[in-house]
């Protein structure tokens, strides 16, 4: 198949609109038109995974973490991140990475932490601002049905678990149109007043080609009228970290042994305990220590993420437990996400789970 297929596939779940502004989500190297046939899933896209993706013939590495995050100004060899686009354009190896945008879903990353803890009553921890827009467009009123229902069809005016939502007034519009017009109605050289239907209606931010097209095609007018808004309302579905509920409360010490051995961690470093049971787990995979007063004002009895520094487990003050169970440790679970959704979508298509460990940090 191609290998645009995949990545829609991929987008469709995590757009890359999702993504967070540092980051360099998408398709690192490749032809989206190439045919692929087979998929090495992976954390990183090290040079050692290339290597297995030649050895088992995959011409597709599907990583979370992006190889590339600056911009590359030569290609000699003189680090890793040159040498694998090197070796990757060499043997016609597509690599594609779906990162903080892969976090920020709800189904995501962490969505996945949360299943492997088996909590429960999960919502965001931090909803993103700056995701849903509003469109705002003038259209006649016997033509307002069609257009709404037009904008609807692909995924216009959805507020949580409403759907088909918008608002409408009436007004009247003026315009008179020009030379090497077709006006739908007046004339030309003439002004017009046409009594006219304001439609307003919001949408996530991934969408707004497609809600584009979709009123460009159903409005009757050659210039169609319309205003875009980017709004600071919360998409509470979007955003980083979870937080959710243990089925049953448990003793501190032994629900640090239970995450060890769910997260597969080599060890764990924990604030001091607080003598209380652990119920309200906060999670963020990788480097969450941004996340930690957001876990606090969720009531989180504890916080698993990765990667906080020395001076900020001080942060905790007794109010919560920071356990920091190490960036890969936190994140190895992102390879099954992959795999589940393209199972789930190319029954047909060849999956493989990479066998390296990209973990850089070793453990004595």
């Amino acid at each position: 198949m191609k290998l645009k297929e995949i990545t829609d596939c991929l987008e469709a779940f995590a757009p890359l609109a999702y993504q967070e502004s540092y980051d360099n989500a998408g398709l690192i190297c490749g032809n989206k038109n190439m045919e692929i046939t087979s998929a090495l899933i992976c954390l990183d896209s090290t040079e050692a995974v290339i290597n297995e993706a030649i050895s088992k013939g995959c011409n597709l590495v599907i990583a979370h973490h992006p190889i590339v995050f600056k911009g590359l100004k030569k290609f000699n060899g003189s680090n890793y991140v040159e040498r694998v686009i090197i070796k990757a354009i060499q043997n016609n190896i597509a690599i594609y990475a779906a990162h903080t945008n892969l976090d920020n879903v709800h189904d995501g990353v962490n969505a996945k932490i949360a299943e492997k803890l088996g909590l429960i009553n999960c919502k965001t921890l931090s909803p993103q601002k700056g995701i849903l827009k509003k469109l705002v467009t003038f259209c006649p009123i016997d033509k307002a049905d069609e257009v709404r229902t037009a904008l609807f069809a692909v995924g216009a005016g959805n507020i949580g678990n409403y759907d088909e939502c918008s608002f409408n007034t009436e007004g009247v519009g003026t315009f008179r149109a020009g030379a090497d017009t077709n006006p739908y109605v007046g004339e030309v050289g003439k002004q017009h007043i046409e009594k006219e239907t304001r439609i307003e209606t919001v949408y996530n931010i991934n969408l707004e080609s497609k809600v584009l097209k979709a009123l460009f095609l159903s409005h009757p007018y050659e210039e169609v009228a319309y205003d875009l808004y980017t709004l600071d309302n919360v998409a509470n579905k979007i955003g980083a970290g979870i937080v959710g509920d243990l089925v049953k409360e448990t003793d501190e010490i032994e629900f640090l042994r239970f995450l060890k051995e769910r997260m597969k961690a080599e060890g764990i470093r924990y604030t001091a305990l607080r003598g209380k049971k652990i119920k309200r787990v906060a999670i963020c995979g990788g480097s969450g220590s941004f996340l930690l007063e957001n876990a606090v004002k969720n009531c989180a009895d504890i916080f698993v993420t990765a990667d906080f520094k020395y001076h900020q487990f001080f942060d905790a003050e007794n109010r919560i437990i920071i356990a920091d169970i190490g960036h890969y440790e936190s994140e190895q679970y992102t390879m099954e996400l992959f795999s589940d959704l393209l199972k789930e979508n190319f029954n047909t298509f060849a999956l493989h789970l990479s066998k390296i460990n990209t973990n850089p940090i070793n453990y004595l």
